[in-house]
Order: structure tokens, then C-alpha cells, then sequence
């Protein structure tokens, strides 16, 4: 039975604020938490995997262009990040974006993930990220982006580890790379290093939909110097 509204067969949904908003609107996991205890469990997670990391705020920063300010405020669990924000900070700390809202080893041993166990993270400027499947083995993550007319996935370019490969499946996106613009239509497909500072807008007139694929690239270890 569907609980808080949602039907049959739908898939879970966890909704976040725009950047630097308040914490308002629906946000949890069916049946599950409310908006203020989601964002704590993700900024502590983030905090958690930053200290494990040794990195500070400012290190954090420099490798996802986004603010030490607003990194503070998600961690602290005051501020709803963008879509793009969770992408960034969570590669640039060896993460994947489900592993901030649900562990990806818990997940059956079926080679099928069904749309009902699919959760989906809705921004509230208009973005959504559907979590088709995650597989931390092999560093890889494919969702389902979806962007109501005039949004983008982040105010402001963002940029860390990996490689993403798109592909339109309907509506136009905008792809900017390092400044560089790229307009896709459906059927085209793109792939560029995730370090290139980027931002996805829709800039058409209806909702546009892609199939997005994240492999992050894990640093190498450094070479043993005897």
C-alpha cells in the first residue's frame, strides 16, 4: 500500500530546497524522515567522509567550486543544496549521490532494479535525479535528470572527479562546458570529464529528460617512495 500520497509502483521521493533557501516543502522518504532529519543525515554524512578524508572546508571547495559558506551550512544541515551541489560534493569525497540518502549494499542481488525502489531526489527550483542504480564497485551511477522549463542543475559551474555520459531522450538541454555552450536535442548524446566546470539548464519550453551516467575516478595511490 502507498503511503504519504504516493501511488502504487511510484517511486520513493526525498525532496531538498534550492541553494541557500530554508528548509521547506515535503522532504522525506515515505514513511520514513521529514525534511530537517533528512538534511542532518546528509550533512552529517558528508561531514563524516570529509573528516575521513582529512580534507578541511576549503580543500572541499576548491575541488567542487562550490562555497566554503554554503559547504558549512549543508553539513550543519541548515541549507538545501542544488542537485548539482549533492553531485559534486559527494564524487569529490569518494561517494556516489544514493549513498548520501540510502546505503547501495542494501540493495536486492537482482540484476533489476524496479522503478518502485528507485528514489528520487527533487530539488525544489524544478530538478529532479531518479537513482536507477548505483554499483560502488565499479565507481558507477546511472539516474534519470529531469529539468522543468528555465532550470539548471546548480546556480554556478561545478566540478570534480570522473566522466559523465548523456543522452537526451526528450525536451532541449544546454550542456556549458568551461563557458562553452552545447545544445542537445533528443536521440544526442554527450561525454566529458566531470573536472571541467559545468552547468545543465533547460532553456526550452518543456520539461527536459536524460539519461545520465557518473563513473568516478578514484585518485591513484601514491607510489611507494622506497
Amino acid at each position: 500500500m502507498a503511503s504519504d500520497g504516493q501511488a502504487p509502483g511510484s517511486s520513493p521521493q526525498v525532496t531538498v530546497g534550492p541553494n541557500g533557501s530554508g528548509i521547506d516543502g515535503e522532504a522525506r522518504l515515505p514513511g520514513q524522515q521529514d525534511t530537517n532529519e533528512m538534511l542532518l543525515v546528509v550533512g552529517a554524512t558528508v561531514r563524516m567522509a570529509r573528516k575521513r578524508r582529512r580534507m578541511t572546508l576549503q580543500d572541499l571547495a576548491d575541488q567542487t567550486g562550490v562555497s566554503v559558506s554554503m559547504l558549512s551550512m549543508l553539513e550543519r544541515g541548515v541549507a538545501s543544496p542544488s542537485i548539482g551541489t549533492l553531485v559534486s560534493v559527494s564524487s569529490a569525497l569518494g561517494l556516489h549521490m544514493a549513498q548520501l540518502f540510502q546505503d547501495p549494499s542494501a540493495q536486492a542481488s537482482s540484476p533489476v532494479r524496479r522503478r518502485a525502489d528507485q528514489v528520487v531526489v527533487q530539488a525544489a527550483e524544478g530538478v529532479s535525479r531518479r537513482l536507477v542504480h548505483t554499483d560502488v564497485e565499479h565507481d558507477l551511477e546511472m539516474v534519470i535528470n529531469e529539468y522543468e522549463p528555465g532550470t539548471s542543475s546548480s546556480k554556478t559551474p561545478v566540478h570534480h572527479d570522473g566522466m559523465e555520459f548523456g543522452l537526451i531522450i526528450s525536451g532541449t538541454l544546454t550542456v556549458s562546458l568551461d563557458d562553452v555552450d552545447y545544445v542537445l536535442e533528443p536521440g544526442d548524446g554527450i561525454a566529458y570529464s566531470s573536472g571541467t566546470p559545468h552547468v545543465l539548464t533547460n532553456n526550452g519550453q518543456v520539461i527536459a529528460r536524460a539519461v545520465w551516467v557518473n563513473v568516478a575516478f578514484q585518485p591513484e595511490s601514491s607510489p611507494d617512495p622506497r
